[in-house]
């Protein structure tokens, strides 16, 4: 008995061990929040900073709200999130505009001061999205003050981003009917709708040489399917659990499915060469609720897996150089189910084998 705690000390460090070297492209992970529900974490032009929205009612955000964060200041922490959406409604999808001065995010504060309704626990357990009709989009300064709203029409218009190019943002609206990808020019003029095929179609982002677009949608099928669909969207919900991978040119030509997994793929990023596709997927779960973030080249092959730790990882996003790698995971929870933001150094696959091969030498030993 007297050898039981070394033991113990020693299993947690082999299994610590075994995971760092399993995920061989993340060096160097840091924690950046703690506490709350911490996501989608974006970088500003520079690299220096993160946008994310942040549900945490000890710094009285009881509902999703964006805020900033700037990486350049040592010891960073959730002390150092400074809040840039109004405070009021639920914000959701926050992303930098091409000159790193105005933050992209949708809001239905001007509905609503309070937080909006969740919907209501289903007899089925069905886990659901609520898509807010009274989401609108708005581009506000980095302290906070609102410059310009980009929407407004009935339903939701939400989940905008802009093209590294500067020319566009491309977002998801119910303005035709379904949820469909729309482009706009940078200060919201000249809109065009780029799918149209019935389903889900959202969380696009752009190439780095603003070409094409990734994004998640779930193209129901068979008339269950389409019925079940239909039914939600008309209550302002989607099901999430049976999403792919698309990518389209950004003038919404050459559609094509990229991952056929089955069950949940999303929250898709392009890989800096532009080759490849991070996402988060639980494909591979025998109980749903496993998300780990995988990479796949555009035409669907050479699936890897990314993450290993935690039962949530997703919402990965490059910095602008490729070097640092941020998303949100369980991982190092204080509470069952916390969510926090995580930076790491990216390394490619060759270079990160290397880097498994000489931390398995030095830890042989023990």
């Amino acid at each position: 008995m007297k050898h039981s705690t070394p033991l113990i000390c020693v299993a947690f460090f082999s299994l610590s061990f075994f995971i760092s070297a399993q995920e061989k492209n993340l060096q160097n992970i840091q924690k950046l929040t703690f506490g709350g529900d911490n996501a989608e974490a974006y970088f500003s032009p520079d690299g220096k900073k993160l946008t994310m929205q942040v549900t945490n009612p000890a710094i009285g955000a009881h509902c999703d709200q964006i805020y900033l964060l700037d990486l350049t200041k040592k010891n960073i922490g959730t002390k150092d999130l400074q809040l840039v959406s109004t405070g009021d409604g639920r914000t959701t999808c926050s992303f930098f505009m091409p000159d790193g001065k105005h933050i992209l995010y949708a809001s239905t504060h001007e509905s609503n001061k309070a937080c909006p309704e969740k919907p209501a626990p289903r007899s089925d357990g069905k886990y659901l999205w609520p898509v807010y009709a009274e989401f609108d989009i708005y581009v506000a300064d980095l302290k906070g003050k609102i410059t310009k709203k980009l929407t407004d029409s009935p339903g939701y218009d939400a989940e905008a981003v802009g093209s590294p190019d500067g020319k566009y943002i491309v977002f998801t609206s119910m303005r035709s009917g379904d949820l469909e990808l729309w482009r706009m020019d940078i200060d919201g003029k000249n809109l065009k709708q780029l799918t149209s095929g019935l389903g889900y179609d959202g969380g696009a982002f752009f190439s780095h040489d603003s070409k094409k677009l990734v994004f998640r949608s779930s193209r129901p099928t068979s008339p269950e399917e389409i019925k079940d669909y239909k039914e939600l969207l008309a209550q302002n919900l989607v099901a999430p659990t049976n999403m792919e991978i698309y990518t389209m040119n950004i003038d919404g030509s050459d559609l094509k499915q990229v991952t056929h997994l089955g069950k949940a793929n999303w929250s898709p990023y392009f890989h800096p060469s532009d080759k490849k596709i991070v996402f988060s997927s639980n494909h591979h779960s025998t109980r749903g609720y496993d998300f780990q973030i995988y990479s796949v080249d555009l035409d669907g092959n050479d699936l890897k897996q990314i993450t290993y730790e935690s039962m949530f990882n997703a919402f990965p996003m490059f910095s602008p150089d490729g070097k640092k790698f941020v998303f949100s995971s369980n991982r190092q929870g204080d509470k069952p189910n916390e969510t926090n933001v995580f930076i790491a150094d990216w390394v490619d696959t060759d270079e990160s084998e290397n880097v498994a091969e000489k931390n398995l030498r030095n830890h042989i030993t023990y």
